[in-house]
């Protein structure tokens, strides 16, 4: 079957590939028909590896991905042919410790699409476990549904922060994972919440999200704005999705005693800590990697346009465009919030 494979790093081909193709009593099959990029995939296209994950053969890219079902296993009960889908991409074990106790995206045998050696879904055709596949509702687009992935890790990120309404948030990092956070920790009860960024560009997507309020680190003084805003007490939750080292100083000026922090940004080096402030301030710490239970409310909050991934999409790909795709998007345009793919050029 036809797919974007990454040969190795640097090196991406649109071509035929051996992919699984019959259908088992518990499966879908899905005709895929859009596939956001995320910054993972250009992550192991860049540098061909993310921590322990090392890209040691040729891999199919794509995890945040939409479609059509088409055919459905003898055990299905819920999902039918024609149903318009998206994909929760890991395939986890009911009998798992992990799974039982509800935090299945900490089980190290997950197996999560575009994460070596397990192929991801750009390709025209996947078969996935029905129980991990979600149907959108009408109002939803498919590339609006290729976003609840991003959408669950900012819903997994609110979840930790236990927020209570009226508090104050601030969210580190412009990006798609930033912008989805701050929107769901407004949807989840945050009266106010800021966003920050080196980028302006960026920000401006806020212009189409007037509860957010963009602080551009070029021109203000990230910690001298947070206090004056809030007489001097600080942000009550506190959301790192920069990824960047030098955000974590934040953490020690802007949060107010006993605040929540939720690191979701991957950092690639160590990171130095106050412990001081950290003790004196008695500050919480969250993490997040992935998601676990988040697709089907955060299917519901898109569906009721509590939240809104629209200003996020950039630009559109077709299929054949696979490979220019992801060459823009290594770029790294300040610009360009959220790439997509879209393979299904016969359905809207």
């Amino acid at each position: 079957m036809r797919a974007l494979v990454l040969e190795k790093k640097l090196e991406l081909s649109l071509r035929d590939i051996d992919l699984p193709n019959e259908i088992g009593p518990d499966d879908v099959k899905i005709k895929m028909h859009t596939v956001g990029i995320c910054g993972s995939d250009i992550h192991y296209y860049e540098h061909g590896k993310i921590g322990q994950w090392k890209v040691n053969q040729p891999m199919v890219l794509g995890h945040e991905g939409s479609g059509t079902i088409t055919d459905v296993g003898k055990n299905e009960k819920i999902l039918k042919i024609g149903d318009r889908v998206c994909v929760e991409p890991q395939i986890v074990s009911k009998k798992t410790k992990e799974y039982k106790l509800g935090i299945y995206n900490y089980d190290q045998a997950v197996k999560f699409w575009a994460t070596p050696p397990i192929h991801g879904c750009l390709t025209p055709e996947v078969i996935f476990p029905g129980d991990m596949v979600f149907k959108i509702p009408e109002n939803i687009s498919y590339s609006e549904g290729a976003m609840v992935e991003p959408i669950a890790v900012g819903m997994q990120a609110v979840t930790k922060a236990s927020i209570k309404p009226g508090q104050i948030g601030l969210v580190l990092g412009c990006g798609p994972i930033g912008l989805v956070t701050a929107l769901a920790a407004l949807a989840g009860g945050c009266s106010t919440v800021y966003i920050a960024d080196i980028v302006s560009e960026k920000l401006e997507t806020c212009e189409h999200y007037p509860d957010l309020i963009p602080i551009d680190l070029t021109k203000e003084k990230l910690s001298e704005r947070i206090m004056k805003d809030t007489n001097g007490w600080g942000v009550d939750r506190f959301f790192e999705c920069s990824g960047a080292v030098k955000a974590y100083e934040s953490i020690f000026t802007c949060c107010s005693p006993g605040a929540l922090v939720v690191l979701v940004g991957n950092n690639a080096e160590p990171v130095p800590m106050d412990w001081a402030v950290l003790f004196s301030k008695g500050l919480e710490f969250q993490t997040v990697h992935r998601y676990s239970h988040q697709y089907e409310p955060s299917i519901r909050l898109l569906a009721s346009g509590k939240i809104n991934v629209k200003p996020m999409i950039t630009h559109t790909f077709n299929f054949e465009e696979s490979v220019e795709a992801f060459e823009r998007a290594a770029e790294h345009r300040p610009s360009d919030i959220k790439l997509q793919i879209r393979i299904d050029q016969e359905n809207s």
